[in-house]
């Protein structure tokens, strides 16, 4: 059994991008929502399932409830709702608690979100006071390890040292996420390239990791509807049908500090591929353009690795020079910008971006695309998807 084309995505909805929303996270989500809705062509009271990210472990969370957003759009009942843990390793997954709720009859339209504003919040990195940090992190933030980037930066360096990777590799995928961010207006570096030499002239953050290698912090939202094909049908969008959509833990796994493991890397990612490929029937030869969660720039090339597009070593040449990763290279990715340009909603709008693929209205649009990988969140209990045709 799998979920394979039983559900599909029929309405995105986002704020715009910014580094001052003015309005909080609540306004955002229902924002987001509503113009999810008007996307799909459905009433707000029409939802009645919701998902949102959770707490588990994680160092930031969705603070919008589904009940706030309910009542906010005049929903008058959700008989579906869920959390999906792990920040951004949650963004695929509420899409796939939505679909396992449509296709088993649980709810009708299942409105997926996320809502947040670090950029001008009082809520940046960290928790509040009132969520604990998990235990294993008291080993590491005392002595200074404390951040996603000095975490991330430990197992890129190993990965670079193992495989040969070079800086000037990872330089090419912020080079190659930022022309398309340039070419699409709601992205926060709209209009804005940038080149090798300004790679490599940006600030060392943690070795090996320049500002350039770096995800962006900004405020935003962004909503998604799910749907059973047959309502899909009466609706105004063309559906982006679910493929495949999987969730994985890997062995002996700590929120981005697993390096106690054989593999210090994302062997998570790896066992989500192992379960998309199976589901869905396909290979990677079969993906015309990958999302990948690219909350810094070597997580582009170590997925290409784990998910087996290219072999283990092969992924930073891969990205050597840009075009084999660019819109008409053999693996275009990141066609809006992804994080570390167009914006960071944890993984949220690189599933609008691959819905805007299927439907044929990115701003960077790769021609005849049949199928969009999408990846969750690395260093972290993952998920990733699958979006088709559905021909």
């Amino acid at each position: 059994m799998t979920i394979k084309n039983k559900a599909c995505i029929v309405g995105i909805g986002s704020t715009e991008f910014s580094r001052a929303s003015g309005r909080s996270e609540i306004h955002m989500a229902v924002d987001a929502a509503m113009a999810a809705c008007r996307d799909a062509g459905l009433k707000p009271e029409e939802i009645d399932g919701a998902v949102k990210f959770g707490t588990a472990g994680q160092t930031s969370t969705e603070f919008t409830t589904e009940t706030d957003v309910a009542r906010c759009l005049g929903i008058p009942n959700l008989r579906y709702f869920a959390e999906a843990p792990w920040g951004g390793g949650a963004c695929c997954a509420t899409i796939l608690h939505a679909a396992l709720a449509v296709s088993a009859g649980m709810a009708n339209y299942v409105l997926c979100f996320r809502s947040l504003k670090p950029a001008s919040g009082t809520v940046r990195y960290g928790r509040p006071a009132n969520i604990p940090i998990d235990s294993h992190w008291s080993y590491t933030m005392p002595f200074g390890f404390a951040s996603p980037t000095s975490w991330v930066a430990m197992f890129t360096r190993r990965w670079m040292y193992e495989t040969g990777a070079t800086n000037e590799q990872l330089g090419w995928v912020a080079i190659v996420c930022r022309e398309n961010a340039a070419v699409n207006p709601r992205a926060i570096f709209y209009g804005r390239p940038i080149t090798m030499e300004d790679y490599f002239n940006s600030p060392m953050l943690c070795d090996p990791f320049r500002m350039h290698d770096t995800c962006l912090e900004n405020d935003g939202a962004v909503a998604l509807i799910v749907t059973t094909p047959e309502r899909a049908k009466d609706l105004r969008q063309k559906p982006a049908y679910i493929t495949s959509a999987a969730m994985a833990t890997g062995w002996d796994s700590y929120c981005m500090t697993s390096y106690y493991r054989e593999k210090i890397g994302i062997p998570e990612m790896e066992e989500v591929g192992k379960e998309l490929w199976r589901q869905s029937g396909l290979t990677p030869k079969d993906i015309d353009v990958a999302q990948f969660y690219a909350a810094f720039t070597s997580l582009v090339p170590m997925q290409m690795e784990a998910l087996g597009f290219v072999g283990v070593g092969e992924g930073g040449p891969f990205c050597q020079g840009g075009d084999r990763i660019r819109p008409t290279g053999e693996l275009p990715i990141n066609t809006s910008g992804g994080m570390l340009s167009e914006s960071y909603i944890h993984g949220m709008n690189m599933i609008a971006e691959g819905m805007r693929q299927i439907r044929g209205t990115s701003t960077t649009q790769i021609k005849d695309v049949e199928n969009v990988l999408v990846t969750g969140g690395l260093g972290v209990p993952t998920s990733a998807l699958i979006l088709s045709q559905g021909r």
